[in-house]
């Protein structure tokens, strides 16, 4: 009897540790890169988000394969280094498509995080799927997956979402053209490390030294770009908002452009497009300055009139229209970024 208890409790240890050592390295890894955003961009509750996305996208892609292998005969082999790639790339992506269509991604960095959160939670479903089918296997295939299966997950998904983050930055647009990149280098990546062209061994070690430095390199060249993106930003919003509040409109370029909408639009709906542009100036200038102070080592609490001034702005959006939106476009900072930055500040 005691022989019997003793070999239930080993083997409860041992799919414990088993467990530990498949979900720990990519959590972990997530929580490092957290750690590295000196701006601390991405909220807890966006990555927890992120993490059940990546569960989600797990379960679809295990019901997707279920379907084809009851409708057609597939070899898993092929399948695992042809079909899996693309298919599990693919639904990992929805929700970083989804992010950077509404503007939630800012930088490179929160694209990283988000990226690699959706694929922490892809692999965890996934290490628990092998950890029931798996019951015989020894602690080293835990260790391959934990370090080197689940690592590729997030990577693969965190490059996808870097490249397309970039790419929409550079076009200010978001399309297929903009997805398709990264997407075929994360389908190319995922493809090889299933060709097994090394070792298990070797590839885990490959993406041990790789990745990190891999994200670092992105990190480094992501907060260069935000420092100088904010003080630029920073000073042409506060000289634009200064001429909207003092009174000399009609001495400066914006009041000559002003002036010219008053041949197309009613005296009450340019004022509300003065209205509007001053109020979206003056979310996005605190947006930055809680990113400033955040750089200082500041924390910054909410503004108690944050989410009346964001109603507010709605409500002279639908007062103005598309057209009258369209027609103070110049002066409005309507790009990913900057539409970011007004959903940060809401989020607070």
């Amino acid at each position: 009897m005691q022989v019997v208890v003793h070999r239930i409790c080993s083997s409860t240890f041992s799919h414990r540790m088993e467990f530990l050592i498949s979900v720990l390295p990519v959590l972990l890894f997530l929580a490092a890169l957290v750690l590295l955003d000196s701006y601390k961009l991405v909220t807890l509750r966006s990555i927890i988000v992120a993490i059940l996305f990546g569960v989600v996208s797990a379960l679809a892609a295990w019901l997707v394969s279920l379907l084809l292998h009851g409708a057609i005969e597939l070899d898993a082999g092929l399948y695992r280094r042809y079909g899996a790639p693309p298919l599990e790339e693919f639904l990992k992506s929805l929700y970083l498509l989804f992010l950077l269509r509404k503007g939630r991604v800012g930088f490179m960095v929160d694209a990283a995080i988000f990226g690699f959160a959706v694929g922490a939670g892809f692999s965890i479903v996934e290490n628990v799927f092998y950890l029931q089918a798996l019951s015989n296997s020894n602690l080293l295939v835990w260790i391959i997956r934990g370090f080197g299966t689940a690592l590729m997950h997030g990577g693969t998904t965190a490059i996808l979402a870097i490249i397309s983050k970039t790419i929409s930055d550079r076009t200010e647009a978001f399309d297929l053209r903009t997805f398709l990149p990264g997407y075929a280098i994360a389908v190319v990546i995922h493809s090889l490390y299933n060709h097994f062209l090394f070792s298990a061994v070797l590839s885990t070690v490959l993406i041990l030294v790789i990745l990190p430095v891999a994200m670092t390199l992105v990190f480094q060249q992501s907060e260069h770009f935000l420092r100088r993106w904010l003080r630029v930003g920073f000073d042409t919003d506060q000289e634009l908002l200064t001429v909207l509040t003092s009174g000399s409109l009609g001495e400066s370029p914006v009041g000559a452009y002003v002036q010219s909408l008053q041949e197309r639009f009613s005296p009450e709906a340019v004022v509300d497009m003065i209205c509007y542009l001053r109020l979206h100036l003056e979310l996005t200038i605190q947006a930055k300055g809680i990113l400033l102070m955040r750089e200082a080592g500041f924390e910054v609490p909410p503004a108690p009139d944050a989410q009346e001034k964001f109603a507010e702005l709605h409500s002279l959006m639908k007062s103005i229209g598309q057209t009258g939106r369209l027609a103070i476009l110049p002066f409005l900072h309507t790009s990913g970024r900057e539409l970011w930055q007004l959903h940060m500040l809401k989020e607070k």
